[in-house]
């Protein structure tokens, strides 16, 4: 065929195709809208019958019967067994034996409690109509409206689209011809230009007075110097995007139309288990998962997927999949495990801060509410201004214990270092916690290590990890129990241990004592003012210091933590 008539047909295939693109999209777009409205107004009607129905049987019957006629609509009465109580298309009771309705679509959703709609052919008046049912008067409401009038209004638009559409078609005909041919001899001269290029001989060139064409021309005469540039710098961009790939920190794979593995770099060999040098099955194999391998059929099959998570080997990954133009597929593997890690204790924080604050709150306002609304006797008032007072002591000491671990964990607190004289401290420990400790009958003592009285920390955040480790063991150490402060040289740095023989803690719960709020006994330490916080402080302060703290404990038989602070131990004095 020509090039003449390759573009007049051409033009005629793409007014063609977009005549029945445009007929297609008039009679879906109008037909929806359509249906739309007279399904917006059967609800209406449906809305309108519910709450006009008379409560006995043969005046409802009556009265829907009158309405159906005013209105056109058939309207159907159905109880909650399905069974067809009242008809529009009768005037009294009793009806002839209808089927049961339970089980059309409509009348599930109404059952549901919502509006059901639905289209079908209707078997009793045999053509097509519109329901909508919603829930009241015996048990399901609804009416039904013919589309017919739809149907004429769609099939006039369309033959006025129609008839536009084959005017458009003649008219394109004939410029299509017109245009064709005085582009077709240029074009041929520019053929011959191409084939002597190809042969090595010299072109001669048209000079065609289109502009675009003698665009053209100029690029065929450009074209022998630059394609040596353009392929050198191709070179380059690949080279430039295996290096971003491989450098990524999300893992990438791409696969042929054959599913063999021909890109995967090393995010994503680590993340799916193999080593650098490893030989990769198909994608098909590449995952061991259901659902990882779901989405590589899907996207095998042409279907684009966007950000799914699943698990692989333990690991919450987020995938994202494109089929590629040419065949195969392209997948971006997101390891999201430790956000999700993130999101969980930042949920846990939240809901324990509301709870541990929700206790005192409830205790103030309602010993406040009660001050307010009766006149207690002086020694009643007393009592219950000293809970409130010992309420808002409770959550000072949180909202406290709160600001410190953001500060520290947010890095605004860094260490201030200082020679620390370690038994000067522990003596003013001892002496602080002297009266809370002979109350509850538990002895208090210090044992200083040689060549560990000196250490070279920030003394406030010193003070404060001992001070939390103390309070904790008074909890937790029953009358006549011991508590003992001591430092130790190790590993050259200094250890510092608080030493109890108390209720001790059980080995399952070791690994999460330093977390925040997180309490083996929470009646317990709740009765006693703890806040929950203080092991978290603990931790966090002494890993602001380089060290690291561990605990170590037996039910039953006492408990154990170690502050080690990092240094070289020189003549007493821990050095950086």
């Amino acid at each position: 065929m020509t090039f003449t008539g390759r573009v007049v047909a051409g033009t005629l295939l793409v007014l063609v195709v977009s005549v029945a693109v445009l007929l297609w999209t008039a009679d879906f777009a109008l037909r929806r809208d359509l249906e739309g409205e007279v399904a917006a107004t059967l609800r209406r009607e449906a809305f309108i019958v519910r709450e006009g129905l008379p409560s006995e049987a043969a005046p409802a019957q009556a009265w829907i019967y009158r309405v159906g006629r005013e209105t056109g609509y058939r309207i159907t009465l159905i109880a909650p067994d399905g069974t067809v109580v009242g008809e529009s298309d009768y005037a009294t009771l009793p009806l002839p034996s209808i089927e049961n309705h339970g089980s059309r679509p409509e009348i599930r959703a109404a059952y549901a409690d919502s509006v059901g709609v639905s289209k079908r052919k209707s078997r009793t008046v045999g053509r097509e109509l519109m329901y909508v049912a919603v829930p009241g008067g015996p048990g399901v409401v609804r009416v039904a409206a013919d589309l017919q009038q739809v149907d004429g209004i769609v099939h006039r638009a369309q033959f006025a689209v129609a008839l536009a559409a084959l005017v458009a078609l003649l008219i394109g005909a004939l410029v299509a011809w017109i245009t064709a041919g005085s582009v077709t001899r240029p074009l041929t001269a520019i053929t011959e230009a191409a084939r002597s290029i190809a042969a090595g001989q010299p072109p001669r060139f048209p000079h065609s007075g289109i502009q675009d064409i003698d665009t053209l021309v100029q690029a065929l005469r450009q074209m022998h110097h630059d394609l040596a540039d353009r392929f050198e710098k191709l070179r380059h961009e690949q080279a430039e995007s295996a290096a971003i790939v491989t450098a990524m920190v999300e893992g990438v794979v791409a696969a042929d139309a054959r599913g063999q593995i021909v890109t995967a770099n090393p995010a994503a060999r680590e993340l799916l288990g193999y080593s650098p040098n490893a030989l990769l099955p198909e994608l098909q194999q590449l995952f061991r998962g259901r659902s990882a391998r779901e989405i590589v059929r899907r996207v095998s099959e042409g279907d684009s997927v966007e950000g799914e998570e699943v698990g692989i080997d333990g690991r919450k990954v987020v995938i994202s999949a494109r089929p590629l133009p040419t065949g195969g597929a392209i997948l971006v593997l997101h390891d999201q495990t430790e956000i999700r890690r993130l999101e969980a204790v930042r949920r846990d924080f939240v809901a324990n801060v509301s709870h541990e604050l929700k206790t005192p709150l409830t205790s103030i306002s309602g010993y406040a509410e009660t001050l307010l609304a009766e006149r207690p006797d002086a020694q009643t008032e007393r009592q219950f201004l000293e809970t409130i007072l010992a309420n808002a002591h409770r959550m000072q000491l949180l909202v406290d214990d709160l600001l410190d671990l953001a500060r520290i964990e947010s890095g605004r607190w860094q260490p201030d270092l200082a020679a620390i004289d370690l038994a000067e401290v522990a003596a003013e420990l001892t002496s602080d916690f002297a009266d809370r400790a002979s109350k509850l009958g538990v002895a208090l003592s210090t044992d200083i290590g040689p060549e560990a009285e000196t250490l070279l920390a920030d003394p406030d955040g010193v003070r404060l990890v001992l001070r939390n480790l103390i309070d904790n063991a008074l909890r937790y150490t029953p009358p006549s129990g011991r508590i003992t402060l001591r430092s130790r040289v190790e590993e050259e740095g200094i250890a510092l241990q608080v030493e109890d023989n108390g209720s001790g803690v059980s080995r399952e719960h070791l690994s999460r004592v330093f977390e925040r709020f997180y309490r083996v006994d929470p009646s317990r330490s709740r009765a006693e003012g703890g806040t929950g916080l203080g092991l978290a402080i603990v931790r966090h302060t002494v890993e602001a210091h380089g060290g690291r703290v561990g605990i170590e404990s037996e039910l039953g038989e006492g408990t154990r933590v170690t502050a080690w602070f990092p240094g070289a131990v020189t003549g007493g004095v821990t050095e950086p």
